[in-house]
């Protein structure tokens, strides 16, 4: 695509030189104003389409160490010089064209088969390159070369009336080139009007025209996405760079979160091929959110384990009780410091006058160094487990027994089946006793974790 760009702008100089060195050479032999407004046209293009070559090589660089958005507005520059250039030469066009007007000496202009011959010719060759330069330029999003193709549809245009000026010479009207000339500024000016005005609302970061409402509408439609709170876009070449802010549940975890963010990106760059998309994303409390979700957020925010979360409402005054897990090791004051801040945030969250209760208890261990117990160890666990849950009708065939020694004592894991009717609150309550029982009769275990499995129904006994 860079190629494409660097080849149609170097054709355009070879153009605009041919067409600049006819119409001077036409222009001077005949004395038409309006050709040699043409052939100053055509200079000022051959000017702009070289700026335009090195503007296109520069803007293709990629964004570096100084240009942390890349190169591209370098066109835009291009073409803001380009548009000056327009003016000038417009402005000294309309003034001779008016002295020859309002003059009192004539000015001889001959309109000569050469002079047709090479505004014709010009006609054809500004058609030709301007329908090439548009193509290009709109496949590139190149502002330079947008401007180099409004040049010769501008030429095009104002060769046309060049034209008729010289047909009225020939039919007796010497005063016609003149007025030629004038049209031929105005075409001008209304092609630098044009680019201008574009250029500029590049180089002053104004939106793409509909940018925002599109990718507005594309973010909401993706899952997760609760609201958009903002939406930046900005075109530097051909990249539009897009910072948005969109609002997600703030009781997501982080994991969820990210997968939001890449789907935003991965939407909007769907319909805006080559964006460069910069999504935020901010948390928000829902209507919809539980008082357990509300007190689950405080904790997390405050990287803090809790558990067991009771949400009472007690003679119409809220009571929120719940498990704080805390190192270990902390001393006493330490961890009540941690029950009472996390408290205070529960009640500044749901109002001052609900009352928080907290249970502090010992964070479970992780990370300790193990090795499997002695096999004579993990039977006596086996025996002792059968032999507390064989009273028991609703839960029994203990299995997959493993017993680890660690620094801090043994850690127990087992499986065992229980009467799948049963809640997931009763399952808990008799697995606690089952681990409560253990635990008594050896006092060296640390920790037991049981796994239950629901029993297949008909082996659930009558």
């Amino acid at each position: 695509m860079q190629e494409e760009k660097e080849r149609v702008a170097l054709t355009s100089i070879a153009a605009s030189a041919g067409l600049t060195l006819g119409k001077v050479v036409v222009g001077m032999t005949s004395g038409s104003l309006a050709i040699l407004s043409e052939a100053a046209h055509s200079a000022l293009d051959l000017a702009a389409t070289i700026m335009t070559y090195f503007a296109v090589r520069i803007s293709g660089k990629p964004a570096d160490a100084e240009h942390h958005y890349g190169h591209g507005k370098v066109e835009s520059v291009s073409a803001l010089i380009e548009t000056g250039l327009l003016f000038v030469l417009s402005g000294l066009v309309i003034w001779e064209a008016a002295k020859r007007l309002i003059g009192t000496q004539g000015h001889l202009v001959e309109a000569s088969l050469w002079a047709f011959g090479v505004i014709a010719a010009s006609i054809v060759v500004d058609f030709l390159r301007a329908r090439l330069l548009y193509r290009v330029a709109k496949e590139t999003a190149s502002e330079a070369l947008e401007a180099d193709a409004l040049h010769f549809g501008s030429d095009m245009w104002s060769s046309i009336a060049v034209l008729v000026g010289l047909g009225g010479v020939a039919l007796g009207y010497p005063l016609a080139d003149s007025g030629a000339a004038i049209v031929v500024a105005i075409f001008i000016v209304i092609a630098g009007w044009r680019l201008g005005r574009r250029t500029i609302e590049t180089l002053t970061d104004t939106a793409p025209a509909g940018a925002a409402e599109r990718i507005t509408a594309v973010a909401r439609r993706v899952s997760g996405v609760v609201a958009v709170d903002r939406v930046r876009a900005r075109a530097v070449g051909a990249v539009v760079f897009v910072d948005l802010v969109v609002a997600v549940s703030r009781t997501l975890p982080l994991d969820r979160v990210a997968e939001i963010r890449a789907a935003v990106a991965r939407a909007i760059k769907a319909v805006m091929p080559g964006a460069e998309v910069d999504v935020t994303t901010e948390p928000h409390a829902l209507d919809d959110e539980t008082m357990l979700d509300r007190v689950m957020v405080i904790a997390r925010n405050q990287a803090l384990a809790v558990h067991h979360v009771t949400v009472q409402t007690i003679g119409g005054r809220l009571s929120v009780s719940l498990d704080l897990e805390v190192d270990g090791a902390l001393p006493l004051g330490k961890a009540h410091e941690i029950a009472d801040g996390l408290e205070a945030a529960v009640r500044e969250e749901l109002g001052p006058e609900v009352e928080v209760e907290t249970h502090i208890e010992p964070l479970q261990t992780w990370g300790l160094a193990g090795r499997d117990a002695p096999d004579d160890r993990v039977t006596a666990v086996r025996d002792a487990l059968n032999h507390i849950t064989a009273g028991t009708a609703s839960i029994g065939e203990v299995h997959d027994v493993r017993v680890r020694e660690t620094a801090e004592g043994e850690i127990v894991n087992f499986h065992c089946r229980v009467d799948p009717a049963l809640t997931v609150q009763d399952v808990h309550e008799k697995v606690d006793e089952v681990e409560r029982a253990l635990r008594r009769e050896f006092p060296g275990i640390k920790r037991v974790i049981g796994h239950a499995e629901p029993r297949a129904a008909r082996e659930v006994p009558r």
